[in-house]
């Protein structure tokens, strides 16, 4: 067996496999001994079959699987002594006058290669770090929100203005007939609002469902349709009012300290709101921290430049899904999908050139932390060690739970590492203009 490789150029490269009758008889006449001791053919005594009927029925078949299997081998091995880097697998040239009935053969195969490039990490602060500050505004109304959810409802005879009403949606000709609660206040518009607005308990209100609310979640709820029945909907609505609830806000004491943070942990108006400050900007933390992983990730697509084998890559997409596909949908495909094949390439380099990649030791204990997160959610502060190993053992054997906690502890790692290495412009933001600014 002979293997060369010939470089087309720095992205492209053929690989030349050269088999001949010598490098796969030997395996293919023991099989086929094999067959003839097994081969059970009427007229013949098992095990006495002819050779030569034996080989004349399934020698063929069996020398074709066997030069496959050694060609395949040989293949794989040769790409990693040689620690090629490819992208996407090794394509098969065909040739348009192959036969089998011959006893050396040759074999082509065409490969895409890694491009070479070194990356920048000097952004000189063109990547912006947020900090998100939970400001007095927030505060306020996450004060408001919590004396509204551990206060109590209390029972209206009309209805008025921040009440709550309940009662049943009805449309005929869609068949909507839906029980719900909505919130006087998310009320879209002055006009809407007015036909609750003295209305009392077995009232109807006729109603339109466009503009009903500021937002089409809130009326796929209020109606109990999906997405696709919501969009472009415009049709009349009757709403049978059935109960209304003003909600009296509860008052600011050490009652309501303790039943949201436990006896005795906060004991002020000021502890409160220092409490959801910090709780507030841990969860802001975590958005920014993404969105400066999302921008350091543009960042570098943009600024590290380098070619990659595109025809190569189309072409193997045509064949490389379960599902063929045409060369024209491959290159559209090739177009959406470069962004990210740029971004995996530069990820790849910077997590082997500063030895970032993760042991199964870094994953166990990260999806340990993992667990104890999830448990602390449902009342289990203080779990045994044995108990997280063995729950942590079972969530990494299943491989979709696994890669998705890979992926987490990858993006936590290079994360830290840019936050090192690189220089950004800060911003110190509050979480309204955060989302403006970054989501535009």
């Amino acid at each position: 067996m002979n293997i060369t490789k010939e470089n087309i150029d720095a992205l492209n490269a053929v690989v030349k496999v050269e088999i001949s009758a010598a490098d796969y008889q030997e395996k293919v006449a023991k099989i086929l001994q094999d067959y003839r001791k097994k081969a059970d053919i009427p007229g013949f005594r098992k095990g006495q079959v002819p050779l030569g009927m034996v080989k004349k029925q399934y020698g063929k078949s069996i020398m074709i699987d066997e030069v496959n299997k050694l060609l395949q081998e040989a293949l794989n091995n040769f790409l990693i002594e040689e620690k090629l880097d490819i992208l996407g697998n090794p394509l098969p040239k065909m040739e348009d006058e192959f036969s089998w009935d011959k006893e050396d053969y040759t074999f082509e195969f065409e490969l895409g290669l890694a491009p070479e490039f070194e990356v920048n990490l000097e952004a000189k602060n063109k990547v912006t770090q947020y900090n998100i500050v939970a400001d007095k505004e927030l505060l306020k109304k996450e004060v408001e929100n919590i004396r509204k959810r551990f206060g109590k409802l209390v029972p209206k005879e009309t209805a008025e203005e921040g009440v709550n009403i309940a009662g049943t949606f009805v449309n005929e000709e869609k068949e909507i007939n839906k029980k719900s609660t909505i919130a006087l206040d998310s009320i879209k518009g002055k006009a809407n609002q007015q036909k609750f607005l003295g209305k009392k308990v077995g009232d109807v209100v006729e109603l339109k469902t466009k503009g009903l609310f500021d937002d089409d979640h809130k009326l796929m709820g209020a109606l109990g349709l999906s997405h696709d029945e919501i969009h472009g909907l415009e049709i009349p609505l009757t709403f049978t009012i059935e109960e209304i609830n003003a909600n009296e806000l509860a008052e600011i004491n050490q009652e309501l300290f303790d039943k949201i943070f436990g006896e005795g942990v906060v004991k002020s108006e000021d502890e409160l709101k220092a409490k959801i400050k910090e709780d507030a900007e841990k969860q802001f933390q975590t958005q920014a921290d993404q969105q400066l992983l999302n921008d350091v990730t543009e960042y570098l697509v943009e600024n590290t430049n380098f070619d990659l084998p595109a025809e190569f890559l189309k072409k193997w997409m045509v064949v490389a899904g379960e599902k063929p596909m045409t060369p024209e949908d491959a290159s559209a495909e090739y177009e959406k999908s470069e962004k990210g094949l740029r971004y995996q390439l530069i990820e790849g380099k910077i997590l082997k050139d500063n030895k970032l990649q993760v042991t199964y030791e870094e994953l166990k204990d990260f999806t340990i932390g993992f667990v104890k997160i999830q448990m602390a959610q449902y009342g289990q502060l203080n779990p045994e060690d044995k108990e997280l190993e063995d729950i942590a053992q079972r969530v990494l054997g299943n491989q979709d739970e696994a890669k998705r906690l890979q992926e987490q502890l990858v993006s936590q790692k290079l994360l830290n590492f840019y936050k090192e290495k690189m220089t950004f412009k800060t911003k110190e933001v509050n979480y309204e203009e955060f989302v403006k600014e970054v989501y535009k």
